[in-house]
């Protein structure tokens, strides 16, 4: 997992480095509405928890209509604290309107035992520039992992986000 982390950072870091005159960095935080799923012998049993992010991005302008942004977020909610990596391929509708979508992987820093430290999932969501440096945004994250070790295909515990927030860019 660390190999493969080193390895994204290294690949952003050249993607930037070729685009570095339509590269922007950024700050970024808000709350989380997180939502955990349980799913056990046809039972199912969902549980919220609300938290909060912080973390910082990177955009690289690809063309005119696609942005790349990377983030790495530490998000805090009560039971699961983990980094967050959104990989999100950004889409402006407007001058002042963007669509965001992409896998996002998490590592879970407190996972007890008989629970993966991997998470991942699909997240989608939008973003307003209130100016040309600051910007709110609302995103869900939809958890496709199954978080238990070793569950039989009937049983499955997975963790999904509703995000909103502020951003400033560099």
């Amino acid at each position: 997992m660390k190999k493969l982390l080193l390895s994204a950072v290294i690949a952003v870091f050249t993607m930037i480095n070729l685009n570095a005159q339509e590269s922007r960095f950024g700050l970024k935080a808000g709350a989380d509405f997180a939502s955990m799923k349980f799913k056990a012998e046809g039972e199912n049993l969902s549980t919220s928890e609300t938290g909060f992010y912080i973390g910082a991005f990177a955009e690289i302008g690809i063309s005119e209509n696609f942005i790349f942004q990377l983030e790495v977020l530490y998000v805090s909610i009560e039971d699961f604290d983990q980094i967050a990596i959104p990989l999100m391929a950004k889409f402006p509708v407007s001058e002042e309107f963007d669509v965001l979508v992409g896998p996002a992987l998490g590592i879970l820093l407190d996972s007890e035992e008989g629970m993966k430290s991997l998470n991942f999932g699909l997240e989608a969501g939008i973003a307003y520039d209130i100016s040309e440096d600051f910007f709110i945004e609302a995103r869900y994250n939809l958890g496709l992992a199954n978080l238990l070790e070793d569950a039989p295909s009937d049983y499955s515990v997975k963790l999904s986000g509703f995000f909103a927030g502020i951003g400033y860019k560099f």
